[in-house]
């Protein structure tokens, strides 16, 4: 029988509230969930934010059972930025963590996608689907070129992950001319090639990044140990041209 999620509705946050349940959803996620913490995080509210949510669009999942007045309505989202809103704010999110010049200084129409989450009981549903769905869309409204944004490994110790990180440099390095470079260099290199478990190290990817590789996307060069997050990130980079026609049909199949 197929899933009912008629109750499923994918804008951009019109109002404060939205904005709210978005910071609520992610402190639940990010805070309660994998640990993080951070100078902006209100435990009391129970909202994780930082200085470039009030500049930033938020793409948001609505699930129209729940309390909105509760600040409950929000079970996934998207934080994006595009070049005008960085250079308003002296540089993208990512900038803390990866040298961007590669992309900046290519000319291409850049949109970075941050703060991405789902409530834990909408995952494995169709609420991703729905997310990327309308992000795809948007995507083609407004020309976007290349797709960028770090993602994570729950955990800091390089050397538990090293089959993944390792097969993630090995096999979906970016090219040259999109390869960013991490600004503290934790080295993804740490298996040679032929002595990986392929199967076992891919299996252990985090779901959002095997994703983003299916697409057609990239990591850049070298990880971020991110100690307030409790997390190793890794910059995917996604060039609109390179996505092959299966991709590009999977990543843009349906509009909402």
């Amino acid at each position: 029988m197929q899933e009912d999620d008629s109750h499923l509705v994918t804008r951009f946050a019109l109002s404060e509230a939205d904005r709210l349940a978005a910071e609520r959803l992610r402190y639940t996620v990010f805070v309660e969930e994998l640990g993080g913490d951070g100078s902006l995080v209100d435990h009391e509210g129970r909202f994780e934010r930082d200085r470039f949510d009030d500049h930033a669009r938020h793409l948001v999942l609505i699930d129209t059972r729940r309390d909105k007045a509760a600040l409950e309505h929000v079970v996934g989202v998207y934080r994006l930025m595009d070049g005008e809103i960085a250079d308003k704010l002296g540089g993208f999110y990512s900038e803390g963590e990866y040298d961007l010049t590669p992309l900046k200084s290519s000319g291409r129409k850049l949109l970075e996608l941050g703060r991405s989450c789902v409530h834990p009981d909408f995952r494995g549903g169709t609420a991703v689907y729905r997310l990327w769905n309308a992000l795809a869309q948007h995507v083609e409204e407004t020309g976007i070129e290349v797709l960028f944004g770090v993602a994570s490994f729950h955990g800091r110790d390089p050397q538990a992950i090293a089959p993944s990180l390792s097969l993630l440099y090995h096999a979906h390095l970016a090219p040259r001319e999109l390869r960013v470079r991490a600004r503290e260099y934790q080295p993804m290199n740490l298996v040679a090639r032929d002595k990986i478990d392929k199967a076992k190290a891919m299996r252990d990817v985090p779901a959002l990044i095997k994703a983003y590789l299916r697409l057609g996307g990239f990591v850049g060069d070298g990880a971020y140990i991110d100690h307030q997050f409790n997390t190793i990130d890794v910059c995917l980079v996604m060039d609109m041209e390179r996505l092959n026609a299966r991709s590009r049909a999977i990543y843009g199949k349906s509009r909402l």
